[in-house]
């Protein structure tokens, strides 16, 4: 499926008419034993815009969606589109207190949220921290902590509940929309629009709200569908969530360019998920390293029949219970990062390994990159390292509430506070993290986020988190703790807990270490050195012989 040549429908409500129209017929996603077609997802998507626009949502007002990978979250997202609205992904392992920052930084008018989700109940926690929910009737909503939520409509919930609505009320409210004024407003809606808001951790205590362009998921979408050598007949299974890029623009966007069908899985689970891709004859997995480990070690992986895999990066520790012996197929050779909705550079996944092989791919079309110095900014010569800058097409417009001079160098760049250099055949080669930032299972995390979060605990002076090097979760996060004087060391269960109120589980230290003052090394000014602090936490887990995910830290 080649990219649009026509830039005037790279808008979500024009990619959505453009597949239903292509696919109508086709099976679009397939979740829990059923299939949703392309044309029914489209008239879904309707449904959502028309209810939208019935509480008067206006052009460019912010919707939350806080829903696992399923039907609904996807006619959601369109539906908001299509409504003019900005769609705002919300993580489902974000705590009650991360979920408020991001609904207040994000001024959401709406909020469409499923009831629970595995243990979580979302509603409870909504409402026990705002009670006023239960205490409002719908369309009269006002909360101080939450200044801009008019309307909250919840998946799940049998009846209205306060102002929360039930979620057969919110659709039904949309039926006295005319078909033509929500037609109209979709057209209203440019390439050059707000389109998405996404939240991410970066070297901030809380986590950035990156806006996108309308565009930005549309072209990427069109891109990957081909990149990726998808096809009608592929069955895509992903364990990416949609609130991230991968899963938003690799794993659906490209799934339904190319009128393939993407079979959901709320959640990840790796026995589950090896019945389902055998039962389902899955062509293409995508998943994140640790992931697709999780997948081979289960026990059930072997007494699987997973030959209808094809797509898959050789490399991959499911490559061989799939069959897959040749490096024929892969994504590898590419890089990219939140700010440009997935990758900024890439080779085809069926490029040839010799020619994809040690390097991060050419700039994908439309895409500009400059390796400047870290310090001044300057541009640096052909084969020099230093930091990768970026602009184009798919870099988002700006961090959500931040001057853009402090986000785009004089003529646009982006600096990533990545390190890398440019070959002479003008191919990427990235070489590493300039930031604190910690990569770890495909997430980004920030140490300041779990530095915060620590700093109420009584018994801890100091806390610092690093990322020590793991095979399949690319970094580990190890928390560095000096006790305060005269208090008892806590256990790391002990931290573990008190993090778990107040940051996403993936964020939580994998080890915690304790460290006296005089073992830490520091700067001129009195900071702690980093660097010689990460090295010294992955000394202490090799002579400890410490494991982490399978992993064993040896000397």
């Amino acid at each position: 499926m080649k990219l649009q040549s026509d830039s005037s429908r790279f808008t979500l409500p024009r990619f959505l008419e453009d597949i239903s129209s292509r696919h109508a017929g086709r099976p679009a996603l397939r979740f829990d034993g059923r299939d949703i077609r392309y044309d029914a997802l489209a008239a879904e998507a309707r449904r959502v815009a028309k209810a939208l626009l019935a509480g008067g949502l206006a052009k460019g007002a912010r919707v939350g969606v806080l829903m696992s990978n399923r039907p609904e979250w996807v006619a959601c997202a369109f539906g908001v589109a299509l409504a003019g609205g900005v769609l705002v992904p919300m993580n489902t392992f974000a705590t009650p207190i991360e979920r408020d920052y991001v609904l207040r930084h994000s001024d959401t008018a709406v909020l469409l949220v499923q009831k629970s989700l595995l243990r979580r109940d979302f509603l409870a926690e909504l409402t026990e921290q705002h009670p006023e929910l239960n205490e409002h009737a719908p369309g009269h909503l006002g909360c101080e902590a939450l200044p801009f939520l008019r309307r909250v409509a919840c998946l799940g919930l049998p009846d209205r509940q306060g102002a929360v609505e039930s979620w057969s009320d919110f659709l039904g409210s949309g039926r006295a929309v005319p078909d033509a004024l929500a037609a109209a407003a979709a057209a209203e809606v440019m390439p050059t629009d707000d389109g998405i808001l996404l939240y991410t951790s970066g070297t901030t205590a809380h986590p950035k709200g990156i806006v996108h362009f309308q565009r930005a998921a549309v072209i990427q979408s069109w891109r990957f569908a081909e990149y990726m050598d998808l096809v009608a007949e592929d069955r895509v299974w992903t364990a990416q969530p949609f609130f991230w890029t991968a899963g938003l623009a690799m794993s659906l966007g490209a799934t339904l360019a190319a009128g393939a069908t993407l079979v959901l899985q709320e959640t990840f689970e790796p026995g589950a998920a090896l019945a389902l891709i055998e039962a389902e004859h899955v062509t293409v997995v995508h998943a994140f390293p640790h992931q697709e480990k999780a997948l081979a070690e289960h026990p059930d992986a072997a007494a699987r029949s997973l030959g209808s895999v094809v797509k898959l990066r050789a490399g991959s520790p499911l490559a061989e219970r799939a069959g897959i012996t040749k490096d024929v197929w892969s994504m590898q050779a590419s890089y990219g990062m939140t700010e440009t909705f997935t990758l900024a550079t890439a080779y085809p996944a069926r490029t040839p390994a010799e020619q994809r092989g040690g390097t991060s791919g050419p700039p994908l079309p439309g895409i500009e990159l400059r390796i400047v110095d870290p310090e001044t900014g300057t541009a640096l010569p052909t084969g020099t390292p230093g930091e990768i800058a970026v602009r184009g097409l798919t870099l988002m417009r700006g961090y959500h509430k931040v001057e853009p001079e402090h986000v785009f160098d004089a003529e646009g760049f982006f600096r990533t506070q990545d390190g890398g250099f440019l070959d002479a055949r003008g191919l990427l080669h990235w070489t590493g993290r300039l930031s604190s930032l910690i990569k770890t299972g495909g997430a980004n995390v920030s140490p300041l986020e779990i530095e915060k979060a620590l700093a109420a605990h009584p018994s801890i002076k100091l806390g610092l988190a690093v990322g020590v090097p793991h095979p399949t979760l690319g970094e580990a996060v190890v928390l560095c703790v000096v006790v305060s004087r005269g208090a008892a060391e806590p256990s790391e269960n002990e931290i573990r807990a008190f993090l778990r109120q107040r940051i996403a589980p993936y964020k939580i230290p994998r080890r915690i270490l304790f460290f006296r003052e005089s073992e830490l090394a520091y700067t001129g000014s009195q900071k702690i050195q980093l660097g010689p602090l990460r090295d010294a936490a992955l000394r202490r887990l090799q002579a400890e012989g410490a494991e982490i995910e399978g992993h064993r830290y040896r000397t």
